[in-house]
């Protein structure tokens, strides 16, 4: 992959978080086009355009870092600079189906396309990215999509590109969840009479602390769960507040809203 070189159309905050994991991992062929790519020359090793001839010229990769609603007027912008062969397109515009990308691109030839699914722990090199990719992806250029997506965090493969909605619903809105319960217990430890600080400082630790178990256990959440919940206890009396007050039920209405949001957002992104 280090000699890959690998083009970015885009420079938002997704765009330089992989830029920044990708430079951490020795590759050095980074291309970005961007309106505006002076703060990413400022801040790193990198090519910068303006133009899209030259971000796109002998690109192995292209990466697709934009806001979905612009997708189809970019795809269709650049596809009439490409030159064969023609690269690896990896899109990680959240709800743009691949059958539209291709579409707005519209070239004669089969395309390498990859759907990726980062969550915005990426930022901080500790991301869940689910990928997808189209029957003319060979292995090797899944492994190198892989090899992008696994420097800001973990990677999985889909089956079905329709799962995607479901990833979106869970890892993609999943870390506002997280905030929300993190907000929630800082605030009840307030009403506890701890301070502030305190508080926000013991449920970060305490949700942190939680993850790692978890991430290091071959244990389910279940399990984990039932051992740190001493019969007659402390920990026993809030579970049971908890799923006195239907928490399961709600989530499960809660990624299931945010499933059905997925799918009819990824419909209209597609009537372009």
């Amino acid at each position: 992959m280090k000699n890959k070189i690998i083009t970015f159309i885009g420079g938002g905050n997704m765009a330089t978080s992989l830029i920044g994991g990708l430079l951490e991992t020795g590759v050095s062929a980074i291309r970005v086009l961007d309106s505006n790519p002076k703060p990413l020359a400022a801040k790193f090793p990198i090519q910068c355009y303006t133009n899209h001839a030259e971000a796109l010229v002998d690109a192995d990769v292209v990466v697709l870092a934009v806001k979905p609603h612009i997708m189809p007027e970019v795809a269709k912008s650049i596809s009439t600079t490409l030159s064969k062969p023609l690269p690896l397109f990896i899109s990680i515009a959240a709800g743009i189906r691949l059958n539209d990308l291709n579409r707005w691109l519209n070239l004669d030839s089969p395309l390498a396309l990859v759907r990726a699914m980062p969550n915005t722990p990426a930022l901080v090199q500790s991301g869940a990215s689910a990928l997808f990719a189209d029957k003319h992806v060979n292995q090797a250029q899944k492994e190198l999509a892989e090899n992008i997506l696994r420097a800001v965090g973990l990677t999985i493969w889909l089956e079905d590109e329709q799962q995607m909605d479901a990833v979106t619903a869970l890892s993609g809105s999943g870390p506002a969840y997280f905030f929300l319960i993190m907000e929630a217990i800082e605030n009840a430890g307030i009403k506890l009479g701890l301070s502030k600080d305190i508080a926000r400082l013991l449920t970060l630790q305490t949700a942190f602390g939680a993850a790692k178990m978890a991430l290091e256990s071959q244990d389910d959440a279940a399990t984990l769960r039932a051992r740190v919940t001493s019969k007659g206890g402390t920990t026993e009396q809030a579970i049971n507040t908890l799923q006195a007050g239907n928490l399961e039920s709600l989530f499960d209405q809660a990624l299931q809203a945010a499933q059905q949001r997925a799918v009819k957002l990824a419909t209209q992104f597609g009537e372009h």
